[in-house]
């Protein structure tokens, strides 16, 4: 993964994110300063790269805004060794922040559409591991895990998450009821799943058997 030229523009971006109170702790702030955007973005966006907006990623899909993504990374409460599961991965932006944090060799990561995994591969550590499959379902040959977050909005919080996230653990994904998405946070304390609602957010739906 190598910079695209756009140290200053990033730079300048993540100081407005923690003078909005976005970014909080400097482990999330090193991350967001190390990685790159526009590598995980197709040539005819990148012109906007910088901008805290979501981006049209191909497949149908978006990148999430910086904002997002560092609001959804500290909600996660990460510490380097957490093993943490991805679902969305997409062209793998929000991905390679969180492997600066909890270490690229503990983030599985999982994404249905093969084309935009392929391309996640390429620019994502090797050690991170990139599948192609059902997120809806969460991964359960690897669980359980430490963190789980979505990147893409379920329907309700999904099943798989009850199972396989480890006592102790969080989630963090959008989840859409009534008709409106809301940041939700969900954890694990003596074997049941408490969920908090958040803000109101938008986000591409997820798709697949616990999905839309």
């Amino acid at each position: 993964m190598t910079d695209g030229g756009y140290a200053e523009e990033r730079d300048a971006l993540v100081d407005s994110l923690v003078e909005r109170g976005y970014v909080e702790t400097d482990a999330v702030e090193r991350a967001m300063r190390a990685v790159p955007r526009e590598v995980f973005l197709p040539e005819d966006a990148r012109g906007r790269v910088y901008k805290d907006s979501p981006l049209p990623i191909g497949e149908g899909q978006t990148v999430s805004a910086p904002h997002m993504v560092a609001m959804i990374t500290e909600r996660l409460d990460l510490s380097e060794g957490d093993r943490t599961l991805e679902v969305g991965t997409g062209r793998g932006y929000h991905a390679a922040v969180v492997a600066r944090t909890v270490g690229a060799e503990n983030l599985y990561t999982v994404e249905r559409q093969e084309k935009l995994a392929v391309e996640a591969r390429q620019n994502l550590p090797e050690e991170v591991t990139v599948v192609v499959g059902d997120g809806s379902k969460g991964l359960a040959e690897e669980a359980p895990f430490d963190r789980i977050y979505l990147t893409c909005a379920a329907p309700d919080v999904p099943g798989f998450i009850d199972d396989q996230l480890r006592e102790g653990g969080r989630c963090v994904l959008p989840a859409e009821t009534g008709g409106a998405q809301r940041l939700v946070t969900v954890e694990k304390r003596d074997g049941e799943t408490v969920v908090n609602e958040g803000e109101p957010v938008r986000f591409v739906r997820m798709y697949g058997e616990e999905g839309f």
